[in-house]
């Protein structure tokens, strides 16, 4: 497990700006940490930020949630998803909103597109194999996982050029480049993101692992390492969908993935499939 001791939080901390926790999380987090939290309690909280709330109706009535019937009620979604499901849900749609694209040297736009993408088809792998991959998480890891990276382009003006350089040219890492460039990573702000937003110790470490090429290399089949596997491969469809080229990491993932995942190629293919239903959906 890689630690960040706590010297490098403060360092980040002194000179580095994040956004900061939004009021409406630390109540969620505040119900779902009581006694005994209440759905009726989470679902007012989350129906009184009128755009959170349109928000979580359009994503749990997307396909990739496969629903009957259509939810319009916020305390019908909040029975649907659970408390911590909603929570997570929420947590990504204000991470989002935290950043402002006046202060930001990357366009938002694309960036968070791209990050619902990954969110999205994590949810569709997750549900593809419920049997295996815990899906509560999915969707929160998915949108967060990046996060350090708006959060760099807010502190450092010339941040879009180490990210479009990294883009055009695969021979050395994102990480690598941030790394030479400012001293730190994406994967290293992140983690401090979410830690400072008091997210799950567990997602906290996903975060700031999500490079890490060795996390998968002694297969244990933990939750943690089925939601890494399931992120990775999301990533990767994302990128070849878009982009039409593989992601950075996979070449040394795929058969890392494909064991935690007991996929077979046929499996693999089923899910492509799926995926590629999803992108047409979106034209």
């Amino acid at each position: 497990m890689i630690e960040i001791d706590s010297k490098v939080l403060t360092d980040l901390e002194s000179g580095f700006t994040i956004p900061p926790k939004p009021e409406l999380l630390q109540s969620l987090q505040t119900e779902l940490n009581s006694d005994s939290p209440e759905l009726n309690n989470i679902a007012n909280i989350v129906a009184g930020d009128v755009a959170i709330a349109a928000m979580v109706l359009k994503v749990i009535n997307s396909p990739y949630y496969g629903l009957a019937r259509t939810i319009t009620d916020i305390k019908q979604a909040v029975m649907f998803l659970g408390l911590e499901g909603i929570t997570n849900l929420v947590t990504g749609f204000l991470l989002e909103k935290a950043f402002d694209q006046d202060k930001c040297c990357i366009r938002l736009e694309r960036f968070w597109d791209t990050a619902s993408e990954i969110a999205a088809i994590s949810t569709l792998i997750g549900k593809k194999l419920k049997a295996k991959v815990p899906t509560e998480n999915l969707h929160m890891v998915g949108l967060f996982h990046d996060a350090g990276i708006p959060a760099m382009a807010m502190n450092y003006a010339n941040y879009v050029d180490v990210l479009e350089e990294s883009n055009r040219n695969y021979h050395l890492s994102l990480v690598a480049r941030e790394e030479a460039a400012y001293r730190t990573n994406h994967a290293v702000i992140g983690y401090f993101l979410a830690t400072s937003w008091n997210l799950p110790k567990n997602i906290c470490q996903l975060i700031l692992r999500h490079h890490d090429d060795a996390y998968l290399d002694t297969p244990s089949f933990s939750q943690d390492q089925l939601t890494y596997a399931t992120l990775k491969m999301a990533e990767d469809i994302v990128h070849v969908n878009r982009r039409f080229v593989h992601s950075p990491d996979w070449p040394d993932m795929q058969e890392k993935v494909l064991t935690v995942l007991d996929l077979d190629e046929e499996d693999y293919q089923d899910i492509k499939e799926d995926a590629e239903e999803f992108f047409h959906s979106l034209a």
